[in-house]
């Protein structure tokens, strides 16, 4: 029985470990050279590429903006999920309609996401303000003081209906009887809510919070199509600075000590949040 599922779960770990595991060890072999990432000579230079990510402003403008990005990012998508869920629990009309209306866009591109916003703030949305005679300012992508705002609008419209459907099955497996038996002891709505919803949503929040931060940490799609790092460095993220650096500026061994210190802040922080975050699930 056991060889049975040996095979059955040997293709899969096949695809991860040449997939995942053998680029991750290689990336880090190459993060001690100064390949090029086209030469046949791969010259050791040690932690010189690690230092020099130190003193790179270009590297700390990027995770600046990835570590505001993602931040903002976690904070919204969760409690507006949770908000839709909640309200979509609550027994209105047409739920089941309103689910497949949030949930549609997490199913498209993020690089078409970000060709639909790029649209919608350079001409759908200007082209209403004319016709309604208002000055509002929907340029967001190209101005540095509003282009993570306009970034943060395209990836929750993505993304909010997916994490909603996961609260929302959090919130239909909480008995009952926790919400009369609040009742009976005088608890009103609010009360309700932060005291036997938020304890008994304790796993889906764990599984949304790490989602969404390693997600966010991750993005670079959504700008590719959209604002391209722009304008200027204002929305480089940490792999739209990694790619450039190493493909574009041909310096891969130091492009890999990019990415491989950006696997070393997904671990950390996904091992982190998962640990506190479990220590109130228990609590619950």
């Amino acid at each position: 029985m056991s060889r049975q599922y040996l095979l059955l779960v040997l293709p899969g770990f096949i695809i991860f470990t040449i997939g995942l595991i053998v680029p991750l060890f290689m990336a880090v072999r190459y993060s001690f050279t100064d390949w090029d990432g086209m030469s046949a000579e791969k010259v050791f230079v040690g932690i010189q590429n690690y230092i020099d990510l130190l003193k790179d402003p270009e590297f700390r403008d990027a995770w600046w903006f990835t570590l505001r990005f993602t931040i903002w990012n976690t904070i919204i998508q969760n409690v507006v999920a949770l908000l839709f869920a909640v309200a979509l629990d609550s027994g209105i009309k047409a739920q089941k309609v309103y689910r497949t209306i949030f949930f549609v866009p997490c199913l498209i591109s993020a690089l078409v996401v970000g060709f639909i916003w790029l649209k919608m703030f350079s001409n759908v949305l200007p082209a209403l303000n004319e016709f309604l005679g208002t000055s509002f300012n929907f340029l967001l992508f190209g101005q540095k003081e509003t282009v993570l705002s306009g970034l943060l609008i395209a990836n929750n419209w993505q993304w909010i209906g997916y994490w909603m459907l996961i609260y929302l099955a959090g919130l239909q497996s909480v008995p009952a009887e926790l919400y009369e038996a609040a009742k009976i002891d005088g608890a009103g709505t609010v009360k309700r809510f932060f005291h036997v919803t938020i304890p008994m949503l304790a796993p889906a929040i764990t599984i949304c919070v790490v989602g969404i931060t390693t997600g966010s940490l991750k993005v670079y799609d959504l700008l590719v199509s959209s604002t391209k790092g722009g304008p200027g460095r204002a929305s480089t993220s940490m792999i739209y600075q990694t790619y450039t650096t190493a493909i574009n500026g041909r310096q891969y061994g130091y492009g890999c000590a990019m990415s491989v210190s950006l696997v070393l802040v997904l671990l950390l922080v996904a091992l982190i949040q998962v640990k506190s975050l479990k220590k109130r699930e228990v609590q619950a």
